[in-house]
């Protein structure tokens, strides 16, 4: 992939091992999607001092450093104005479900090949893009149209439009698939946090712990006593709770 030169990244080095950040330049160099490394640092404090005065597009960060470690680093960024693009760049597997809840970009495993770290450049440019695109048209982009889910020792990339049913599972949401497979994916949010950021035209909440996806659903059932159910279209019946019961009717133009 080449990037269109408006979208290339201005990017920022953060690892405290300099033989790391010396192999990091050196891939980096071979990358076109980047428009120049514009520094390198060695711990979270200085990572947090240079993206203040050189205003990278992406920091390709360690995520454990002496002091303020990668995570720290990126909710801090979080909270400017300016938020950079973070791919997190680490030796340990077990942080990556906190890198995605702070909406990390990806999730690359040391050693680095230059495959996957092109991949992972690949998605902070397509993200770079659809964000400028989507500030230059009115009432565009507003909406989730993609989940990034950790998996093994990647972040996989999900379509809001393969999701056919999300469904609450404690502190976590869990993603279940269409397209034949019987496919799941469990994703840290909570399921009142996630309805506020998805389409309301592709999605409904149909009971506290049930989202649809609103053209999976045939029709609507009335069992009696007040009770109704979404009929979808493998005819499961799903009970449509009270407090979600008149979004769904007018949904219908009931």
């Amino acid at each position: 992939m080449t990037a269109n030169p408006e979208t290339a990244l201005r990017t920022l080095i953060v690892d405290d091992e300099p033989l790391a950040i010396e192999r990091m330049q050196v891939l980096c160099a071979e990358m076109e999607q980047l428009a120049v490394v514009v520094g390198t640092a060695s711990d979270g404090e200085a990572a947090l001092r240079l993206a203040e005065k050189l205003k990278p597009d992406l920091l390709l960060l360690d995520m454990t450093m002496p002091g303020l470690d990668g995570l720290a680093v990126a909710r801090q960024l979080a909270r400017r104005e300016r938020v950079p693009a973070i791919i997190f760049v680490t030796a340990h597997e077990d942080f990556a479900v906190q890198a995605f809840d702070i909406d990390a970009v990806d999730y690359v495993l040391k050693p680095v090949g230059a495959d996957r770290l092109e991949r992972a450049i690949d998605r902070a440019v397509t993200r770079r893009e659809r964000s400028s695109s989507s500030s230059s048209s009115s009432g565009a982009g507003e909406w989730l149209t993609e989940f990034w889910i950790p998996h093994r020792s990647e972040l996989l990339r999900i379509d809001a439009a393969q999701v056919e049913q999300i469904d609450a599972e404690r502190d976590y949401v869990r993603l279940r698939l269409g397209g034949g497979e019987e496919r799941s994916y469990l994703l840290l949010q909570t399921i009142a946090g996630l309805e506020g950021r998805l389409d309301p035209e592709r999605f409904i909440r149909i009971h506290r712990s049930t989202i649809l996806r609103r053209d999976r659903i045939r029709g609507l059932r009335h069992e009696g006593l007040g009770v109704w159910c979404a009929e979808l279209h493998n005819g499961e019946m799903l009970r449509i709770g009270r407090t979600y019961l008149r979004k769904v009717k007018a949904m219908a133009g009931r």
